[in-house]
């Protein structure tokens, strides 16, 4: 008994200290806020004080604006990866590893949904940031009226498509066996905040956009936090298993999306809606749809992975197999933070920059955003591979699945230095809004040789082929994007 006990405990304590850890980067995040309006009192007009952020992406050093911009949006990253690490350690040692494998399988699905909301803020923010940067704020307020109305309707109508076909949905990405009574579940569950999630994320965007990262970093850390903190309520305390996992995470989606329409609507945001914004406007929606595409199609892509992975996972490790993964897959969101986090601070700055014509600049947070999110992915990659039992050990006591883990998340990790390659490729035709390339770019990992490989590879060595599968796709993805940066880039920035 003491043995049993001790474990929860220390989940307890660690969950504690994370909400405490959130709560204060939340409320000093305000205080800075707070102190930064106050300083000046010409800032008290949102519209200046927002002018005046835009402003400083083409002057300001570029050092500190991509420190301004990437460390909020890789703390609301991690704070994420946080609360999804802890839910699998919750699920995990309260249900088992089949609660794992369930989230295993409804996740991809409930993130395809909601990426529609994140496809519509990416391309509505590159819209706006080089609007900005163009002196157009009637374009820019446009395009976020459009992006409401897009992202409202395409929510809803995704979501009552995925509550008439759930079964059939969940038997497509691997919901079988064991795992289809306990996804079905959790999908149940978790697909009413999905509207709430893609409002958030499509708001995330515009926000980061408009030169509000830290305010940008809350829509991610709030959900994280509030999660973190209703997980040991109602899987612990209430007893209410994998549904409480659910329960909290959407919970968690609708005070996100709370939070982002009280940004909007009490007055700090430069956006404003009116008939005439929301009204659709052809021409935007249009750039929104081609621009968006990027992301929509990255995540469809992953879903499709999904698809396969699951399913292969399924043949040829059984539900284990699709645990070991749910290990794996937390794990690459979390120790990929900084690098995500460098990610999206880029894009507004060579956004604004394009824009503005300031080609040198352009080439400059390239060149700063490359090299520093290499080195960090290096770093990871040496600490993944030294402290690997112990990373596993954290997530389960099931000595079996501990020790099929440690082998194949090194494998899966073999190529981490490479990553931010592909991710900054991608990002920055986006940024300039050059929709074809980034697609091409974005799509290359998971389309073009992580699918094929995990068909192929597990042919020849089973399970093992697919953790081979993903540093090939890496090495591979890297290893063409850099050559099509040397070669296309070059014309515009000189």
């Amino acid at each position: 008994m003491d043995v049993q006990f001790s474990i929860p405990a220390e989940l307890l304590c660690i969950s504690n200290c994370i909400n405490v850890i959130g709560i204060t980067i939340f409320f000093a995040s305000g205080y800075i806020l707070k102190v930064y309006y106050e300083a000046d009192p010409s800032t008290n007009l949102p519209v200046q004080l927002n002018r005046n952020i835009l402003d400083a992406f083409g002057t300001e050093p570029l050092g500190r604006l991509l420190r301004q911009q990437a460390i909020p949006a890789s703390a609301g990253i991690l704070v994420m990866s946080i609360y999804g690490i802890v839910d699998t350690i919750f699920v995990g040692l309260w249900v088992g590893s089949l609660g794992i494998a369930a989230i295993t399988v409804v996740l991809p699905i409930t993130f395809l949904i909601a990426s529609i909301g994140m496809a519509i803020g990416v391309g509505g923010a590159s819209i706006i940031s080089r609007a900005f940067g163009d002196g157009d704020q009637e374009k820019a307020f446009r395009t976020f009226g459009n992006q409401v109305g897009l992202t409202l309707f395409l929510g809803i109508f995704f979501v009552i498509a995925g509550f008439l076909f759930i079964d059939q949905i969940l038997n497509v990405f691997g919901g079988r066996g064991d795992v289809q009574e306990p996804a079905r579940e959790y999908f149940s569950i978790v697909l009413l905040g999905v509207p709430f999630l893609a409002w958030a994320m499509m708001s995330n965007n515009v926000i980061r956009a408009e030169g509000f990262p830290k305010i940008a970093m809350y829509t991610i850390l709030i959900p994280a936090v509030v999660n973190i903190v209703l997980d040991p309520v109602f899987i612990i305390w209430l007893d209410m298993g994998l549904a409480g996992a659910a329960w909290a995470t959407t919970i968690s989606y609708i005070a996100s999306a709370a939070f982002a329409t009280w940004f909007f609507l009490r007055g700090k945001s430069q956006m404003r809606l009116s008939k005439t914004y929301v009204r659709p406007d052809g021409e935007i929606i249009r750039e929104i749809a081609s621009l968006g595409s990027v992301t929509l199609a990255r995540q469809g892509t992953i879903s499709v992975l999904s698809i396969v992975l699951n399913n292969s996972l399924f043949i040829y490790g059984g539900e284990l197999g699709l645990a070991i993964y749910g290990i794996i897959g937390r794990l690459m969101m979390f120790v990929n933070f900084p690098v995500l986090g460098i990610t999206q601070g880029f894009i507004p700055i060579a956004g604004y920059n394009y824009g503005a014509r300031l080609m040198d600049r352009v080439y400059g947070i390239i060149r700063l955003s490359m090299i520093s999110a290499t080195l960090i992915a290096s770093g990871i990659f040496l600490l993944i591979m030294i402290f690997t039992p112990q990373i596993v050990a954290v997530f389960t006591n099931d000595e079996q699945l501990i020790r099929e883990t440690i082998p194949s998340l090194r494998l899966a990790f073999l190529a981490t230095p490479l990553i931010a390659i592909n991710l900054l490729g991608s990002a920055y035709f986006q940024a300039i809004g050059r929709a074809r390339p980034a697609l091409l770019l974005s799509l290359l990992k998971q389309g073009f040789f992580l699918i094929p490989l995990i068909f192929l590879l597990p042919l020849f060595f089973g399970i093992n082929g697919i953790w081979y599968s993903f540093p090939i796709a890496d090495t591979g993805a890297s290893a063409i994007t850099l050559w099509y940066l040397k070669n296309k880039y070059h014309d515009d920035l000189h």
